[in-house]
């Protein structure tokens, strides 16, 4: 009897660590994939800076037939458009903690890109929901991915940052 209920207990044990194992592996997948996402917003970066540079050596001549103008005058538009989203970038200085963990979804100055605009809003509502994203109450894996090796004065460092953003830019504009 008591080798019956030891063999029940010991199956039990391997049950729940076979569901243990699936879900630590199910995190890893999610952590690779917050990885590759971040690796190709990089890339997206690197083909723009491309864009620029092409647009900034080659000099129009009047002598082109209209579709190379037409498809100049596309890549202009494009490039302008992306100036105008990524905002006026010299208007103040960010540290480097929000250049690396922040601006390349919400913008140089927290204008919104892929992620919300930030400027405007104040240090308790970005730390509050910096320490949500941190820990998993508020569900965004790109953002966990991020916060997860911030220690908690990072995060009211940037908390307290973007908190002055939109008065920079006010200062900045005058």
């Amino acid at each position: 009897m008591i080798k019956i209920i030891i063999a029940a207990i010991a199956t039990l044990l391997a049950i729940w660590a076979s569901v243990y194992m699936i879900g630590l592996d199910s995190e890893v997948h999610k952590l690779d994939k917050i990885s590759k996402l971040i690796k190709s917003t990089a890339m997206e970066d690197k083909k723009i800076k491309v864009e620029q540079t092409t647009i900034k050596s080659t000099p129009v001549q009047s002598a082109q037939t209209t579709s190379t103008n037409t498809k100049d005058k596309e890549i202009e538009d494009k490039l302008k458009a992306l100036k105008e989203k990524a905002g006026n970038i010299a208007a103040f200085k960010v540290s480097t903690l929000y250049k690396k963990n922040c601006s390349s979804c919400h913008g140089n100055i927290g204008q919104g890109i892929i992620g919300p605009k930030l400027m405007g809003q104040s240090e308790e509502v970005i730390l509050k929901d910096l320490q949500d994203f941190k820990s998993g109450k508020r569900k965004n894996y790109v953002m966990y991915g991020l916060l997860s090796k911030l220690k908690e004065e990072q995060l009211q460092s940037l908390a307290k940052e973007i908190g002055t953003f939109q008065a920079k830019l006010d200062e900045a504009t005058k």
